[in-house]
């Protein structure tokens, strides 16, 4: 089952994208079933906990598997899955390409179904690049506006950058041998490779997890559709690098520093994002902030070798946030406005919406008795036990999770100001309306977030360990879940309070703009990377241009020297050679005047023909081939030109297709 669970979202996916706009009116419908098939075959997949391996290169096999940890994580993506798309139902528009936006959901949930099951470096690489295109094209979805178009390059020119760490890992590996490059034997390597290959995999997965310093990538992501956000932010793609850490927790202790850097960099992320979500004034710029700190929580629990806490925090956040972004979605497809000054009061316009916002509003606060109140505190367990240090850390970001939840919650439930219509509309033309399509998938994860609050059991929490082979896992004592959940209580209510006496809590500008993250990054990284692209481009023009034109110019100007050459060797050998023959004629003639004469006629003017015949094909078959040669290098140098187009985007698709090209070629060799 775990070959069609892969294959089928991808093969779905690819044949509606290759439809294109004909498909469109089925499109929706298609992906939703495929979805549905999918998610029954992770349930199945999950409880067989099949493994599948197939040859690919010499000693590299691919090999899938499904464990516990991934047999959590196949299910959890696929529900989100089917959620995201039923609301896609109602949110998208019907005259934008349908076809084209469900083919790149379905072709994102195959690489993120890959990933998790993935049991080597290969077929991870080629899932985590698969779902990098994908990510890229679903931000910048509607690239007619400029800015979407940036935000998508942004956020992947970022990921991407940070990717090569998997390759710096797998020749780790390689180098360190570890041959078939499975993931359980990063642990093992020598010394040396041991290091550069967690140095690795920790660049990739903070980069895809937006964890610090990369973590503005995410604040542009928000300009995708809903939908995306909704998929992207909460089990998928930022998942996906805690994941990978979660899965390294073995390799990251070996090292003796990776997993002491991994659990400060996720608490500090934890800390600093948290303080940006606190100011932000667009909701989805909030949860956005929100994210790269609660998957902090994640990384932190893999730096303190907590894999039970972690993926359990995962699971959590992935329904509880998948919840707000699709809520948010909503407004923002009712009000056409994201921002918070706009939806002062939506709440109470819409209450269902409202409800199911609260609900993931309260959990994100760590409020009890619902989602990711018990599993931050089983986070905060696992780093007590490790340092206090980073125990106070992580209850510090805890705290600053109740402050950012607590004011979008106090916010959507205020009156609204005189002002606050004047808001709407501004990033889209509002419906008025909040849609069953989008209502039905609310209610369903508004459900699941209540019901994953009875982590906080013990009975739940030691299942849900063993279901992962940790049995040992800590759990977190009543006494600490109490107090844990009266301070989120509290700091909830304070900041009610505050904001319905100040209006509003204050925003620095540097926490506002998300600690000036992008702009450092093109200080430190962009622009030393554009200066080092134009200096290469420049080298391009004036060495290696330059040298294909002298080098071409040189061949013409030899060609035609070799032409004359031969031009005037051949005439020089016919003139010789029919001089030779009009001598011999004049002595044959005086030999035998009356006898040969006539024969020897008409010998010489047959030598003379053939000597002149000779001449001309000889001439012409030499320019002939000169004149091939020269014909063939110039259509080979057009086609070197075409794919050098000097598009980030289209070099990135050559290698897309590359490693498609691969993967089929795989799937009819196994």
């Amino acid at each position: 089952m775990l070959w069609p669970m892969i294959a089928l979202p991808a093969v779905a996916g690819v044949a509606l994208l290759l439809g294109g706009r004909r498909v469109d009116r089925f499109a929706p419908g298609i992906a939703l079933l495929t979805a549905v098939a999918t998610a029954v075959l992770a349930v199945l997949n999950a409880a067989e906990r099949p493994a599948v391996s197939a040859p690919f290169l010499a000693g590299i096999p691919v090999s899938f598997g499904v464990d516990g940890l991934s047999a959590v994580l196949i299910v959890a993506v696929a529900v989100i899955v089917v959620a995201v798309l039923i609301f896609a139902l109602g949110d998208l528009g019907s005259d934008e390409p349908r076809a084209r936006f469900h083919g790149l959901m379905l072709l994102f949930a195959a690489a993120m179904l890959a990933t998790v099951t993935a049991r080597s470096l290969l077929p991870l690489l080629m899932a985590w690049e698969l779902m990098g295109a994908a990510s890229y094209a679903l931000i910048g979805f509607r690239w007619r506006e400029a800015e979407r178009t940036e935000s998508g390059l942004v956020a992947f020119l970022t990921t991407r950058t940070c990717d090569l760490g998997l390759y710096i890992a797998a020749g780790a590996a390689l180098a360190g041998g570890a041959g078939v490059l499975a993931l359980d034997a990063l642990a093992d390597l020598d010394s040396l490779w041991l290091h550069v290959a967690a140095a690795g995999v920790l660049l990739a997965a903070l980069g895809k997890s937006a964890q610090l310093p990369f973590s503005f990538w995410l604040s542009r992501a928000m300009v995708g559709p809903s939908p995306v956000s909704a998929l992207l932010h909460s089990a998928t793609m930022v998942a996906a690098g805690a994941y990978l850490l979660l899965r390294s927790a073995p390799l990251l202790d070996a090292t003796g520093w990776a997993a002491t850097a991994t659990a400060w960099i996720g608490v500090g992320t934890a800390i600093a994002l948290g303080a940006v979500a606190v100011c932000q004034s667009d909701l989805k710029q909030l949860l956005a902030a929100s994210t790269s700190a609660q998957v902090g929580f994640m990384v932190l629990a893999a730096g303190v070798g907590g894999v039970a806490a972690g993926s359990g925090h995962l699971v959590a956040h992935a329904v509880t946030k998948s919840l707000l972004f699709l809520t948010a979605g909503a407004w923002l497809t009712a009000l056409g406005t994201r921002s918070l000054a706009g939806l002062r009061g939506v709440a109470r316009s819409y209450p269902l919406a409202g409800v199911a916002f609260t609900v993931g509003a309260l959990a994100l606060a760590g409020v009890p008795p619902f989602a990711l109140w018990p599993t931050k505190d089983a986070v905060l367990t696992a780093a007590r036990d490790s340092s206090v240090a980073l125990y106070a850390a992580g209850f510090a970001a805890a705290l600053l999770s109740a402050v950012y939840a607590g004011r979008a919650l106090t916010l959507v439930w205020l009156r609204p100001l005189a002002d606050t219509e004047s808001h709407w509309d501004s990033e889209e033309p509002g419906t008025r309306s909040v849609n069953s399509a989008q209502a039905i998938p609310l209610v369903a994860l508004a459900v699941l977030t209540v019901a994953a609050g009875g982590m906080a059991l013990p009975v739940v929490h030691d299942r849900f360990a063993a279901l992962l082979d940790h049995d040992s896992a800590p759990a977190p004592g009543w006494s600490e879940l109490v107090v844990s959940g009266g301070v989120a209580v509290t700091a909830v209510s304070v900041v009610a309070l505050l904001v319905r006496r100040r209006g509003d809590l204050p925003a620095p500008a540097v926490l506002a703009g998300w600690l000036g993250l992008e702009t450092a990054a093109r200080r430190l990284l962009v622009k030393p990377v554009l200066a080092t692209a134009r200096t290469l481009a420049r080298f391009d023009d004036r060495v290696l241009s330059a040298g294909v034109d002298t080098a071409g110019t040189g061949t013409r100007a030899l060609a035609g020297r070799l032409a004359n050459v031969d031009d005037h060797a051949l005439d020089t050998s016919v003139g010789r050679t029919a001089h030779g023959t009009r001598v011999l004629a004049r002595r044959l003639a005086d030999f035998d005047d009356h006898v040969l004469d006539a024969g020897v006629d008409t010998g010489t003017h047959a030598v003379l023909t053939l000597a002149e015949i000779s001449d001309r094909r000889t001439e012409h078959d030499i320019d002939a081939t000169i004149r091939g040669i020269a014909a063939a290098t110039r259509q080979l140098g057009r086609w070197a030109r075409r794919p050098q187009t000097g598009l980030v985007h289209q070099y990135y698709a050559q290698a897309t297709i590359g490693i498609a090209v691969l993967a089929v070629v795989l799937l009819l060799l196994r």
